[in-house]
């Protein structure tokens, strides 16, 4: 999950002034849903290895300082078998990034980010908030939505948009995670 900003970082204070790196699927599953750039690993690779080659291979995106944030393992996750995914993020300047698509990548496209909670419901030790994610580039006339569900325990569900298998969960968690640390950021002064 890549996010960019504009100008100074410290300028961040909304994770609705961000924007996410995109991929266009070329191949199965999801041809030509929008998606994060990720791929398999090598049998002789490191996990931050592929990440990093994915992306490169992908995007033309290198040389990120990335940090690893969540697994997801889902027994039906991905429609064409088993799949585990360790999630990766990076924050970084737009300005300093050039993005070409390439290797099974149909396109690749900065997308600006709406986020917004749109329901939150308490009963006794459960809680559920149910976020909408929009995502959407005018020149290459993205505009998709999806629902995403965070219930008690963590967990993200996914409710279909235009964006492949459970990205969406993966992009809201990774926002969150950020927003969290932008809002520490910001109350400690910094």
């Amino acid at each position: 999950v890549v996010f960019s900003y504009r100008g100074m970082e410290e300028q961040i204070r909304d994770v609705n002034a961000l924007e996410v790196l995109l991929v266009k699927r070329s191949n199965h599953p999801s041809i030509g849903f929008w998606a994060l750039p990720g791929g398999f690993i090598n049998l002789r690779e490191d996990l931050e290895e592929t990440v990093r080659r994915e992306l490169q291979e992908e995007t033309g995106v290198s040389g990120l300082c990335m940090e690893q944030i969540a697994v997801y393992g889902a027994m039906d996750r991905d429609p064409r078998r088993r799949v585990i995914t360790t999630a990766y993020m990076a924050l970084v300047n737009r300005e300093e990034i050039s993005v070409e698509a390439g290797d099974d990548a149909a396109d690749a496209a900065w997308c600006k980010i709406r986020l917004s909670c749109v329901e939150e419901q308490r009963n006794g030790d459960t809680s559920l908030q149910v976020y909408r994610l929009q995502l959407f580039n005018e020149e290459k006339q993205i505009d998709t939505t999806a629902v995403v569900e965070k219930n008690c325990r963590g967990e993200l569900v996914r409710e279909p948009g235009k964006i492949a298998v459970d990205h969406s969960a993966i992009l809201v968690q990774a926002l969150l995670k950020l927003q969290g640390r932008m809002e520490g950021r910001i109350s400690a002064g910094r």
